[in-house]
């Protein structure tokens, strides 16, 4: 068992990671590995973690690190450690691009430089992938070299969504954390904390993140997401209603946005909402998590074939994985918006 310590790292749940993280960084430990990977859903607070881990590895303080308040802990608060090196997916102009961008191949030539070096300040060199998911394969192939024969001063932490788009041989090279979502209670707790939410609103945002501490907070900060929440959860409605040919339209429309993470926050919103359906008509209401519209999900629930809103499901899960690789996106989305399920029973748009 970790130090009490340990609990202080800014991280919101994920408990027994810290726990597992937070000796390897103590004065008098073995130390850390060469390579860490830290998976998990987008915003379940995978960089929170892997800061929280560099910042304690790079603490020069003599008690619990990290500190917070030596140099070291300054400089990697304000984001200008000289030994730690940030890499995140970039467009094709340099530009950072989490959304869409990708690793490149010149990235991975500086951090095999970056390797070379000695540490100028602290102990280790720490170089921290974000979305390591998003890496060509010119980046992973280079990166491997690093991997494959590691300088005892540098420590890499990479993060990524789903281990299945890495190369195997890199996963291989890593100690592996998988993070897995927190219980709604503790997010709604940690956000009503912060002052900037009531009991309500808390609960709410918790129950949508489906664990994902990041999520929650992200949307709690930005009434822009609320709204557009609101009109996708509007348009979703009018689509169960309407017809074929408008339904082929809308797919039209989001056809070319198979790279853009903003339609599968969209198809993640469906997936919620006809989730909350399916409960329903299971007679497990209490378990839904879009509890500002209770009467639209009951009157989805009677007005849907119990199998047509599964089967509907069930095609939306494949088709979403489809979309993250090669797949025809305008045949795919056709397929899913014809399936969708159309209640028999009138509802309220509000």
């Amino acid at each position: 068992m970790a130090n009490r310590d340990a609990v202080e790292w800014p991280v919101v749940g994920h408990q027994w990671a810290v726990e597992l993280l937070y000796p390897l960084a103590q004065s008098g430990s073995s130390g850390p590995r060469h390579a860490y990977l830290f998976l998990g859903p987008p915003q379940i607070g995978k960089s929170t973690l892997a800061w929280a881990f560099g910042s304690a590895l790079l603490c020069t303080d003599s008690g619990p690190r990290p500190c917070g308040r030596c140099r070291s802990c300054q400089l990697m608060a304000k984001g200008g450690h000289p030994d730690v090196r940030l890499v995140q997916p970039t467009d094709r102009e340099g530009n950072v691009d989490r959304a869409n961008g990708m690793l490149r191949v010149e990235a991975a030539e500086a951090i095999v430089h970056e390797a070379m070096l000695r540490p100028l300040e602290g102990k280790y060199k720490y170089i921290f992938i974000q979305d390591a998911h998003r890496a060509n394969d010119s980046f992973a192939n280079k990166l491997l070299k690093t991997l494959e024969e590691p300088a005892p001063h540098v420590i890499l932490c990479l993060t990524a969504n789903d281990r299945a788009d890495l190369l195997p041989t890199i996963v291989s090279r890593c100690q592996t954390l998988e993070l897995r979502p927190l219980p709604v209670e503790l997010i709604a707790h940690s956000l009503a904390s912060r002052g900037a939410a009531d009991a309500s609103e808390a609960q709410l945002l918790a129950r949508l993140s489906n664990g994902r501490f990041g999520w929650a907070l992200a949307q709690l900060q930005g009434k822009q997401n609320r709204q557009q929440r609101e009109d996708d959860l509007r348009s979703l409605w009018q689509l169960s209603r309407a017809s074929r040919v408008e339904r082929l339209a809308f797919s039209q429309s989001l056809s070319g946005n198979r790279e853009n993470e903003r339609l599968f926050g969209l198809l993640a919103l469906w997936t919620g909402w006809w989730r909350d359906v399916l409960l329903a008509q299971a007679g497990c209401a209490d378990a839904c998590n879009n509890i500002d519209h209770q009467t639209e999900i009951q009157r989805d629930a009677q007005g849907c074939a119990q199998a047509d809103v599964h089967s509907f499901l069930y095609t939306l899960r494949r088709i979403e994985g489809y979309l993250r690789h090669t797949v025809n996106t305008a045949l795919a989305l056709d397929v899913l918006l014809l399936q969708l399920p159309r209640p028999t029973t009138s509802r309220s748009l509000g």
